[in-house]
Parts: C-alpha cells; sequence; structure tokens
C-alpha cells in the first residue's frame, strides 16, 4: 500500500479522527477486515457482517499493531469515523489506484472462469513487472478495493476480477480502478434468478467494456455471441479469443489426456507455440486462451506466454483439484461454486478422468436460477443420472428437482452424511467428483474422502 496518514486517510473518506488517533501516524498496511490479520502500520476496517460486527474486535487490530480502525461508531481504538464503512473504503482504494500512474489495470469477468483466467494472467503479468491480484474470488465492493490497496509505487500490473450481483455493480468496481484492458470471458446461467434472463447478464458484464478508454482494449470471446457483441459497446479497439478461426489469438489441434488435461497449439497474429496445460478439465482452454490474449495486448511473446500457461498450477483453491489417495482412488474437488453451465463442464472432465474406472458424484442444488430453478436443477439430475455413475449422492434439503431428474440418486441431508455414504462404497481405483454451489459446502465432503482409504 502506499503510505498514507491518517489526517489523508480521513480526508479521503470525509471521516473525523477520534481523540486517540494521531493524525500523522502512517498507514503503511495492509488494510484487513479480520483483526487477526492485523499487523503494525495496518488499518482494520470495521465491517459489519451477518454473524460479526468487526467493530467490537477494534481494541484486539490495535493491539496487534493496527494504526487505527476505519469505523461507523466510536470504539475503543484510535479510529477514523465514517457515516459508510464500505463505501469509505472504496473512496480510499480510489485514491490509492489514482497514484498509481504507472500501472496497467486489467479487469476479468464472466459467468464462469474469472478466477482461473485471472490466476493465469496474473502469472503471465508477472512475467514482465510487479503484479497484484487478488486472492481467491475477491472480486465484490469489499475484495475488490482491500485488492487495489494492496498495491504501490512499484505494481506495475493490477489484474482485478470484477463480480456483479446485479446490473450496475461492475461499473462501480471499475470506478474504483479504472481499466485499460477488459476481459469478458461469457455470459452464463450463473445468477440467473438474480438478473432475470442472460440478456441483462450480458448488460451487467459488458459494464466493463464500456468503462475502457478510447486507448484500451477489448478482449471478447469470439464463441459466444452475447459476449462478442459487446464490440459495440465500447470505444476502446477490440481483439477476440477462442476456438474460432477469426478470433485474433485462438487453440489449434486440441487434444485431452486422460486427466482431463488439454493440449493445444496457440495461434497468434504472430505466431504459434505449443500449450500443455496443467490445469484440469477442457474448460481450462477458454481460460488459457483469454489470458493468452490480454497478455499479448501486454507485449509478451507467443513463447513466453506458452511456457508460463504450461507451467501454471492451480493458485485458489476447490476449483478442479484433482487428488489421488494413497489407495487409487481420485477425487474431483470442483466444489467452490456450480451453475448449469459447469456442471456439465464438470461431468464432461469426470468422464475423461474415470474412463473405465467406477464413477461417483456428490452434488447439491443450484441457486439463484430464479423461476426457472426447478426446471434447470432437474436438468442437472438428468445430466448426472446419464453420465453412467456407480452412484449419485444429492446433499441437501432443498433437492427436491434434482432428485426429479435423477430418480435412482441417494438423498442425504448434509456433508457429514454424504461423506458416510460414500465411505462404505469407494474401492481403490475409484473416481468421486464433488461439485455444488458454494453455500453448500461441499468442499468439506472432498476433505473427508480424502482423509481415508477405501476399504
Amino acid at each position: 500500500m502506499i503510505p498514507l496518514p491518517l489526517a489523508r486517510v480521513a480526508e479521503i473518506t470525509s471521516g473525523a479522527l477520534t481523540g486517540l488517533a494521531d493524525p500523522g501516524a502512517v498507514v503503511r498496511g495492509p488494510v484487513v477486515i479480520d483483526s487477526r490479520a492485523a499487523v503494525p502500520g495496518s488499518l482494520f476496517v470495521a465491517i459489519k457482517g451477518e454473524r460479526a460486527d468487526g467493530h467490537d474486535f477494534a481494541r484486539q487490530a490495535c493491539e496487534a499493531g493496527a494504526t487505527a480502525v476505519l469505523a461507523s461508531r466510536a470504539v475503543e481504538a484510535p479510529a477514523v469515523i465514517v457515516s459508510d464503512v464500505v463505501a469509505a473504503l472504496a473512496d480510499l482504494a480510489t485514491a490509492v489506484a489514482a497514484g498509481l500512474p504507472a500501472a496497467t489495470v486489467v479487469g476479468v469477468t464472466g459467468s464462469a472462469g474469472k478466477t482461473t483466467t485471472k490466476d493465469l494472467l496474473a502469472g503471465l503479468a508477472a512475467r514482465i513487472g510487479p503484479t497484484i491480484a487478488p486472492v481467491g474470488s475477491y472480486n465484490n465492493e469489499i475484495g475488490h478495493p482491500l485488492t487495489v490497496l494492496k498495491a504501490d509505487e512499484s505494481t506495475r500490473f493490477l489484474v482485478l476480477e470484477l463480480s456483479a450481483r446485479n446490473v450496475g455493480h461492475i461499473a462501480y468496481l471499475t470506478r474504483i480502478a479504472p481499466p485499460r484492458i477488459g476481459v469478458v470471458l461469457n455470459v452464463g446461467t450463473a445468477h440467473l434468478g438474480v438478473f432475470g434472463g442472460k440478456e441483462a447478464i450480458a448488460r451487467a458484464k459488458g459494464e466493463l467494456v464500456e468503462a475502457l478508454p478510447s486507448d484500451g482494449v477489448a478482449v471478447l470471446n469470439a464463441d459466444d455471441p452475447l459476449v462478442s457483441a459487446m464490440a459495440s459497446r465500447t470505444e476502446a479497439r477490440v481483439t477476440y479469443f477462442g476456438r474460432s478461426p477469426g478470433a485474433h489469438v485462438r487453440a489449434e489441434d486440441e487434444t485431452v489426456d486422460e486427466r482431463s488435461r488439454a493440449a493445444f497449439t496457440l495461434r497468434t497474429p504472430s505466431g504459434a507455440a505449443p500449450v500443455r496445460l496443467r490445469l484440469h478439465g477442457a474448460h481450462a482452454v477458454d481460460n488459457a486462451l483469454a489470458a493468452a490474449a490480454a497478455a499479448y495486448e501486454l507485449g509478451l511473446p507467443v513463447a513466453t506466454i506458452a511456457d508460463e500457461l504450461s507451467n501454471a498450477e492451480p493458485r485458489s483453491r476447490w476449483r478442479m483439484e484433482v487428488t489421488d489417495r494413497p489407495d487409487g482412488v481420485t477425487v474431483i474437488n470442483d466444489a467452490y461454486n456450480a451453475n448449469p453451465d459447469s456442471m456439465r463442464a464438470a461431468f464432461g472432465s469426470l468422464a475423461a478422468i474415470g474412463e473405465g474406472r467406477r464413477r461417483f458424484a456428490v452434488i447439491a442444488a443450484l441457486r439463484e436460477l430464479g423461476e426457472d430453478s426447478a426446471e434447470l436443477n432437474e436438468g442437472v439430475g438428468r445430466l448426472a443420472a446419464g453420465a453412467g455413475l456407480e452412484a449419485l449422492v444429492v446433499v441437501g434439503e432443498d433437492a427436491g428437482p434434482v432428485l426429479a431428474g435423477a430418480p435412482g440418486a441417494i438423498h442425504v441431508p448434509d456433508v457429514g452424511a454424504a461423506a458416510a455414504e460414500l465411505a462404505g462404497r469407494l474401492r481403490p481405483g475409484d473416481v468421486v467428483l464433488v461439485k455444488g454451489p458454494r453455500a453448500a459446502g461441499l468442499e468439506r465432503v472432498a476433505a473427508a474422502i480424502l482423509g481415508g482409504d477405501a476399504r
């Protein structure tokens, strides 16, 4: 973070210093929302959440070394008092981003694959210079400014993931750190119920390209009509990635091995190079192409791009993690989140990895699908029922539509019961897919399976 005296923090956030706060005390970072992460020189942001109120932990944060607390009410610690903590956090990040003239901001959005693409692109950008990117999916009105605030004068690239919970959300995030390059991956069915339709999702995702300056670059998926149509919504130059022959950066001669890892020829306007991904799932090709197209615009040569993509390992948890137990049971942990599109991709990977082996799956009903929820979840059930599984375990009390599509499935109430159900069925050499919405917490099923051998 760029060092800031508390007086300047108060000025930026339109806040008031409490009597305990020294206006000359300097915040050097990091800016944190967990009091346990506070260190000397940090700023603790007191967020009031559903389960805990950060104001109750202000003293602990300052005892751990935090310079002050950004708060909406008086606390037993030096503080900058503001009317809205989240808005003040955004104001602070906006000011810091404006003070980084040497940093290029790259934004990534889409219905699926944002985090993987962001991770790949961050690795590519780091080949050029110091790069800041969010950990995991820090992509909302809290995680986004926290990531921006990690940057300092040495930062060359900010690779940011932008999530939309509704129309206008991405536009809000782009005002905090205005992007020069914007990558749009796809328009799918994630949060369909919140938006009310794919066209509304496309409007929201397209806010990223609308925010680009005329000398910026929009990196669009040539294979998704709703994304490629966003070219008309920006004054920036447009480049396309995908499998289409007309894509500027594209994959040719694609193959997938027995671990569902793709290999392909990366074709760019200035040459080609072979790529062999370590990431699992054929859908990782789309993420790799998007990252490659953005990196190409940053000036990386194709050979360097191909080398980085071929050596990239997963950076974020619970996204197509493929792990073998000592007894040969393979667990595919893709439990971070799920929607109908990512479910199809996950079952495709299960088919590739599980060819000739007994296959199992643990899933849960998808959420935020709106009025089509029952129909789409029944479709997920049919997808799983037709996947040639030894057994399908469906978790949760809201599983009715999934079970309607997969009448032979085993229904269990919670993750503990799911793990217990599989413990008595797995044999060496079996493959298990674990996939569901974030709220289902199915990663705990994967952890339980990996904690013990099959009988």
